[in-house]
């Protein structure tokens, strides 16, 4: 125990110190940190279980507390420690079944993690205000800063009127709740899928590496998108929260579709030219090619296209 205590408290001291660092230095530094905030809670917890997990969450966020900084304090804990403990926890989850043991679905885990980066990204949104015009406010404030204080450090950077910062807000207030989920989401899938690699090569990951791209969502996870979706119409305040679990879930189906395309072409000998060609569209066509490989992970949810096939799985950890 005091050996597990320890490194959970070492844990959450170094995830602190990294979310306190992504407030300073060059913007795109402070992205980076952020986004690497939950590797050191992910690393203990999936290393030595979701008890160390809670250790170095609670540590973490009572180090922020310190500081006297109420809103930071707030956001590591809906963004950072509990999202990670919880995620932990379920992979942990496991049952005896025969001589099987059968460990908590990948799949599930996807969608835990779309769920939370929803929730998390709408408290963050409460944060900014509590109605539409309080966040447009905050929103303005913040990007008149990004204005003044970054813009003058880019070369041939150019200058915005009070007129552009106004049009950039706007642009910013519809696609921020989308944003936020995506990238919350994709942080904490990352996070765990390095730390589980770590644990792996380091032979502490208690469970064994899950074949991913055999993953499936639950039944009713379609028309969780299709409401999330439905109802980020509505106006107001309601239909920016919504946006969150749209684009997250928005997020799931898209991995889905890329699980889906790993798993048809094992075994075949054009699929590293396949899946170079499918990551470079992601990355130079995004909005098209990701919703080509969405409307794939939901006709796999409908029409199951990997049970037409079964390819030999790749070796653990391969992919």
């Amino acid at each position: 125990m005091p050996y597990r205590l320890l490194i959970g408290l070492g844990a959450g001291f170094i995830s602190a110190i990294v979310f306190a660092s992504a407030t300073t230095g060059p913007l795109v530094m402070r992205l980076v940190l952020f986004l690497l905030t939950p590797l050191a809670l992910f690393l203990v917890g999936l290393g030595l279980g979701p008890l160390s997990a809670a250790i170095a969450g609670i540590t973490g966020i009572g180090l922020i507390l310190l500081t006297g900084n109420g809103a930071a304090t707030l956001v590591f804990a809906a963004s950072q420690a509990i999202p990670v403990l919880v995620l932990v926890y379920l992979a942990s989850l496991h049952r005896q079944t025969g001589e099987t043991t059968e460990w908590y679905p990948v799949g599930r885990l996807v969608i835990a993690a779309a769920l939370i980066a929803g929730v998390s990204s709408t408290l963050t949104l409460y944060l900014l205000g509590g109605d539409i015009e309080t966040m447009r406010a905050m929103l303005r404030q913040q990007l008149q800063l990004l204005v003044t204080n970054e813009l003058p450090k880019i070369p041939d950077a150019p200058s915005l009127t009070p007129q552009d910062i106004d049009e950039a807000t706007d642009f910013v207030l519809n696609a921020l709740p989308y944003a936020s989920a995506i990238s919350s989401m994709a942080s904490l899938l990352f996070n765990m899928w390095l730390a589980g690699r770590i644990t792996l090569a380091s032979g502490r990951l208690a469970r064994p590496w899950p074949d991913i791209p055999a993953m499936s969502y639950p039944p009713g996870s379609p028309l969780l998108l299709v409401v999330a979706i439905a109802a980020s119409f509505l106006t107001g305040l309601v239909g920016r929260l919504a946006s969150t679990f749209a684009g997250s879930l928005y997020l799931a189906y898209v991995l889905l579709g890329l699980a889906v395309v790993h798993y048809v072409t094992r075994g075949q000998s054009w699929r590293p030219f396949a899946l170079w060609a499918l990551y470079a569209g992601l990355f130079l066509i995004n909005t098209v090619a990701s919703l080509a490989v969405a409307l794939l992970g939901l006709t796999e949810s409908i029409w199951p296209l990997r049970r037409k096939r079964t390819p030999p799985r790749s070796p653990p950890g391969s992919e």
